[in-house]
């Protein structure tokens, strides 16, 4: 299973990005989670979507700006970025979860992405 995250770059507050995860090798009834990791700081749950797309869960500080969607045909997942603020940056990556339940923890997730670096400038 591998799972390529891309989309990231520089950007100036206000602006947005889209992030999209591509997994291939088992590309069924798995949900998606993004983290993100900033300087010095520990890996965070951002947003997780499930296989269906009707279950999403965010971390409150993105709630309204962030929208995960999928899209399974293309076994890909977006994280859409709006209203970019500072502390926004960090490396994010998005994992993979074959569980039963939609999680924001990093133990649930199987397989992770090799990361993709947002910077967002004030």
């Amino acid at each position: 299973v591998q799972l390529q995250a891309s989309g990231g770059g520089l950007v100036q507050a206000g602006d947005s990005l889209r992030l999209s995860c591509v997994v291939s090798g088992r590309t069924s009834r798995y949900s998606t989670g993004w983290f993100r990791q900033a300087p010095g700081k520990e890996r965070e749950f951002v947003a997780a979507i499930s296989w269906s797309g009707d279950l999403t869960s965010y971390v409150d500080s993105v709630k309204g700006r962030f929208t995960i969607s999928r899209d399974n045909a293309k076994n890909t997942v977006h994280l859409q970025m709006n209203s970019l603020k500072p502390e926004d940056t960090a490396v994010y990556y998005c994992a993979a979860d074959w569980g039963a339940q939609l999680s924001q923890s990093e133990r649930a997730y199987d397989y992770w992405g090799q990361g993709t670096l947002v910077t967002v400038s004030s």
